[in-house]
């Protein structure tokens, strides 16, 4: 998979933000409502990212500054966005997403990332658990649902990798 870093408003960004969207209202009987400001998604306060496979679209991922605290720091981002199409799942493009926005949060100089997800989201609480992610307390819009799951990782030095040819952004 090819991840670019795009600008929030790019197509394949909002073709698959559709897409999660209407997976939120099969799973939950609703969209994520989220206040959501598309520069939260611009550097250095954050970055979304597009995974393509052939050329197609298939997998988004986000992070943005968050300040909650966690590990005994407030310089954390919170993960966004996070989704696969249903035809490519099961390959590992979600933990490669995951990966590379644990990569690119870390080089702008958060040291934990925070995330939240919903216990109808079984695939998305195993791949954070088994990322090494850890229940925390809750947090954000959803903070007092009962289907809402929080979960954070420290960013260790060794999570910034290199710039490579996928950082490059797209618009």
């Amino acid at each position: 998979m090819n991840i670019r870093r795009v600008g929030y408003g790019h197509a394949d960004a909002l073709r698959l933000i559709e897409e999660v969207q209407s997976e939120y209202v099969a799973r939950y009987g609703g969209p994520d409502e989220t206040p959501l400001d598309p520069l939260m998604f611009e550097p250095p306060e954050g970055s979304f990212f597009v995974g393509y496979v052939d050329g197609e679209p298939v997998a988004t991922g986000a992070w943005r500054r968050s300040g909650v605290r966690a590990f005994g720091t407030d310089r954390t981002a919170e993960v966004k966005r996070t989704y696969v199409v249903p035809a490519a799942r099961g390959r590992g493009l979600a933990r490669r997403m995951l990966t590379a926005l644990e990569t690119s949060a870390a080089a702008h100089g958060f040291e934990a990332l925070v995330l939240e997800t919903g216990i109808n989201q079984p695939e998305a609480i195993g791949l954070y658990e088994s990322s090494g992610y850890v229940p925390v307390p809750p947090f954000g819009h959803y903070r007092e649902s009962p289907l809402s799951r929080c979960y954070a990782r420290r960013l260790r030095s060794g999570d910034v990798a290199p710039p490579h040819q996928g950082d490059r952004q797209e618009r």
